[in-house]
């Protein structure tokens, strides 16, 4: 049984969020060519601006060191240790300036690639890891070839590159040895520049075509089968049934609340079946009439019924509920078109208010 969908089913392009799972989670493209490049082209600042110094510095004390041994006392341990600090410290010298120009390449070719984060996936223990099965696969598998194909192609273009450089290089040496020995050392370094640029030359071409197929392959990597790209959805906006569920819900209660706002309204104005339409309107609150509540069929029905109940007027006007209806939002004022048809409704229902309180009277 297969472990996970083959690549020829991974039709879809990765979401941002699979991008940024993948970021997170350490796995980025990472090109291991750009750091060797980087590595040649710290050797040759070295041998370029640094190793004639070097070089001289520690010849003339070694030269020292070999003409006047008898000077330098070994009779005890304390002078052997002593002999051996200050050679060591004088190689240092020269060794510390490379070890730090390839510190610094190695570390500048990763940091330009992806900058560095903490992650501790990448740190935690997995079977995966010491398995010997999947250690093969990794050996022998499609990554694994294209790989060694990457090292032999590498090894035979640097090969050809470095034999062009050193066509010359046999006169050159025969030349110089028969020159003063520091000119001889001038043409050995100047062959070597000749292979360190060569070799730095090949290694450009090479980190550039890797970091191009690095980016390219963890794109490929990445890729989706149209379930995978479903499923995403579905966890990111959740599952279509519950957020159906979830606006139905929505609907009731701003139903409810609606309706709960029915009885503070001065007059509903309604086609006889179809439309009703609630309005508040008081006249130290509100510079227009409000719409409280609006319903269509059943809804208009239960408006008209709730006015009934608390004895709030009702005004059968089809064509005004129409138009309103499709134009009014709740918890709103009505635009203003409707304010002279709506306004002649209101003094109305104050005519109506005044009348009763007469008739109290």
């Amino acid at each position: 049984m297969a472990e996970g969908p083959d690549k020829e089913s991974k039709t879809e392009e990765a979401t941002e969020k699979k991008v940024r799972d993948s970021v997170e989670k350490g796995q980025l493209p990472f090109s291991k060519e750009a750091p060797v490049f980087a590595s040649s082209l710290a050797i040759l600042v070295f041998v370029l601006f640094f190793a004639r110094d070097s070089a001289v510095d520690l010849g003339q004390f070694l030269s020292i060191f070999i003409e006047r041994a008898d000077d330098w006392s070994l009779e005890t341990q304390s002078d052997a240790i002593a002999l051996y600090r200050i050679v060591f410290l004088e190689t240092a010298k020269v060794i510390s300036t490379v070890m730090l120009l390839l510190v610094s390449a190695g570390i500048a070719a990763s940091v330009l690639q992806n900058m560095p984060r903490f992650v501790l996936d990448r740190i935690q223990p997995k079977a995966s890891r010491i398995s010997l099965a999947k250690g093969w696969s990794r050996l022998f598998g499609p990554r694994g070839l294209v790989e060694f194909a990457k090292s032999l192609g590498k090894l035979l273009v640097a090969g050809t590159f470095v034999a062009f450089m050193l066509r010359a290089a046999d006169a050159r040496l025969l030349s110089g040895m028969v020159t003063h020995p520091f000119a001889f050392t001038v043409t050995i370094r100047d062959i070597a520049v000749d292979i360190l640029v060569a070799v730095t030359l090949v290694m450009a071409l090479i980190a550039v075509a890797d970091i191009v197929w690095s980016r390219f392959n963890w794109r490929q990597d990445l890729r989706m089968t149209r379930q995978e790209v479903k499923d995403e959805q579905k966890q990111t906006e959740g599952d279509p049934i519950v957020r159906a569920r979830q606006r139905s819900l929505a609907r009731d209660r701003a139903r409810q609340r609606m309706m709960a706002a029915v009885p503070r309204a001065t007059l509903v104005i309604a086609n006889p079946t179809h439309y009703a339409i609630a309005m508040r309107y008081q006249r130290d609150k509100d510079a227009a009439p409000v719409v409280v509540a609006k319903g269509q069929d059943l809804i208009a029905l239960r408006i008209r019924e709730i006015a009934r109940e608390h004895d709030i007027p009702v005004f059968e006007e089809p064509a005004l509920a129409r138009s309103m209806y499709k134009q009014v939002s709740v918890d709103s004022m009505i635009p203003p078109e409707f304010y002279k048809a709506v306004a002649e409704l209101v003094r109305r229902v104050y005519r109506l208010a005044e009348g009763e309180k007469g008739d109290m009277r």
